[in-house]
């Protein structure tokens, strides 16, 4: 779910403006350099030694802070909404000894799987659970059928009500999984601060929500001109399309979705991306309305690629998460590819280690920036978070397999793992003959046009099998090396033309 900045919206009045740029000074001496960080002061880092000094005294002070100024600290958290109630009440709630609070955080299924995208937001919702806090992830089988107008100049396509069911049905699997492995690979078994964390689909409540009591109770709250300010909304009703009447409900139903959450888990709390702070303010109008609570919202960074589009579905740019359409292999290496200019913040934002770890890491980096370091331990981090430790230990064999030619890592690798690190490799299955050589299993292969070109592209150093060049194209295959301990052979022509080969009955 996106939605336009609070630019975009109408101005609310002061006390109940983000705090961002703008934060007050109060909140600047509770929360220190973090405080600095967030209200947008740009200065150069520090030096590397001294940066150790500055976490230091930060560590200590962060168990009075809380939650919300170690974050920011981080980098996570970049807005809180309204900021005066902030100030004066929600840095007290989340202060450490307080009773929990209830924070959640809404993904709608327009596919089938969450990508890197959604990430930061699934981080924000355990940093909450690691707080002792309780946490919803909401999948929007409802609101995924309406679609988000935001950011658009056009209508998204409308989705089969079925389709949108088994793409609820998958991130919410998603999901969970995260939860699961974020509580049993990042967190002590023995120690029971841990969160709640539940994921549910507004499906459930807003499926079953009549029309007219829903227009005669929470749509009599919300006010036109709020919704009609903002400057996507604006842009798409001055367009030849216009924009249909299910597209200007969104913002509404969602809203709702953070009543419901209210009322029936006493949610207090709505993160979204930094492009959702027209619908939190929304959300926070209605709860406040109708049931007198103060409510908060907090908005995460937006990740972006290298020409500084949103990473997601309709940018064509997302790392799935969902292992059939992103393999950890390639999730792993998304990461270990990260520039050392952005790699230190990753470092902050999609992983759990200390910042004292942090600034170790890149010190030990500006000293053997060969060696990449800190990509390799934000890659391992991530991979394991989404895909557990055996997915960690999958991206590793592929690696070493692709990239380092290693044959242990070939012949540990399973059929899944094969298929995955060479997705578009077309893959044979031969019977193993005797004095079958390199010239035999490159022609059944079809790998190699038939007569003198193939049996010279050969010879001239064009073929390796198993990461092993061949120049003889007489060399009889052997097993163990030419033919591997599982039964497969990795064929390479060229740099980029792979064969798998599945011997039978060998």
């Amino acid at each position: 779910r996106t939605e336009p900045r609070p630019a975009d919206a109408l101005a609310p009045p002061r006390s109940q403006r983000p705090l961002g740029k703008m934060a007050a000074p109060t909140l600047r001496r509770r929360c220190g350099r973090a405080a600095m960080l967030w209200g947008g002061v740009s200065r150069a880092p520090p030096p590397l030694p001294l940066r150790r000094r500055a976490h230091e005294q930060a560590r200590r002070a962060r168990g009075a802070q809380g939650l919300l100024a170690a974050q920011c600290e981080r980098g996570l958290f970049q807005e809180v909404f309204p900021a005066q109630s902030a100030e004066e009440q929600l840095l007290g709630l989340l202060e450490p000894g307080r009773p929990p609070l209830t924070a959640y955080c809404g993904f709608d299924p327009t596919a089938d799987s969450l990508h890197v995208g959604h990430l930061l937001a699934v981080m924000g919702l355990l940093h909450f659970q690691r707080a002792g806090h309780n946490v919803i992830a909401v999948v929007g089988g409802a609101t995924a059928r309406l679609g988000d107008p935001s950011g658009r100049e056009r209508a998204r396509e409308p989705l089969p009500a079925e389709r949108v069911r088994a793409y609820a049905r998958a991130l919410g699997a998603g999901l969970e999984r995260l939860f699961e492995n974020h509580r049993d690979l990042f967190w002590a078994a023995d120690d029971e601060r841990l969160g709640g964390a539940a994921v549910l689909d507004n499906a459930r409540w807003l499926g079953r929500q009549p029309l007219l009591d829903f227009l005669g109770g929470a749509g009599g709250r919300l006010r036109m001109g709020t919704l009609l300010s903002r400057q996507s909304c604006q842009a798409r009703l001055r367009s030849p399309e216009g924009m249909s009447l299910a597209e200007f409900l969104y913002p509404a139903l969602q809203a709702y979705d953070f009543l419901h959450l209210h009322r029936y888990h006493g949610c207090r709390i709505q993160l979204g991306g930094a492009d959702q702070m027209g619908n939190i303010m929304s959300g926070y109008e209605l709860v406040t309305k109708m049931t007198g609570t103060d409510v908060f919202g907090i908005t995460v960074p937006l990740i972006t690629s290298t020409t500084g589009d949103k990473l997601g579905k309709t940018a064509g740019n997302a790392v799935w998460l969902n292992r059939e359409k992103t393999s950890p292999f390639e999730l792993y290496q998304f990461f270990v590819r990260q520039q050392d200019n952005i790699v230190e913040k990753y470092l902050k934002l999609f992983t759990f280690l200390p910042l004292e770890e942090i600034d170790h890491i890149m010190e030990m980096h500006a000293k053997e920036p060969e060696k990449w370091g800190p990509q390799k331990r934000l890659a391992a981090e991530v991979t394991k978070l989404v895909h557990g430790r055996e997915g960690l230990e999958s991206a590793k064999r592929c690696t070493k397999a692709l990239y380092y030619s290693s044959m242990e890592a070939l012949e540990a690798m399973s059929d899944q793992e094969l298929q995955e690190l060479f997705r578009q490799a077309p893959s044979a299955e031969l019977m193993l003959e005797p004095g079958m050589n390199v010239l035999d299993l490159c022609r059944k292969a079809n790998a190699i046009p038939e007569g003198p070109s193939g049996y010279q592209k050969i010879t001239n150093g064009g073929v390796s099998v198993n990461g092993i060049r061949v120049t003889n194209p007489e060399t009889v295959l052997i097993l163990g090396e030419h033919i591997l301990k599982n039964g497969v052979s990795l064929l390479r022509i060229g740099k980029k033309n792979y064969y798998i080969i599945k011997w039978l009955q060998l």
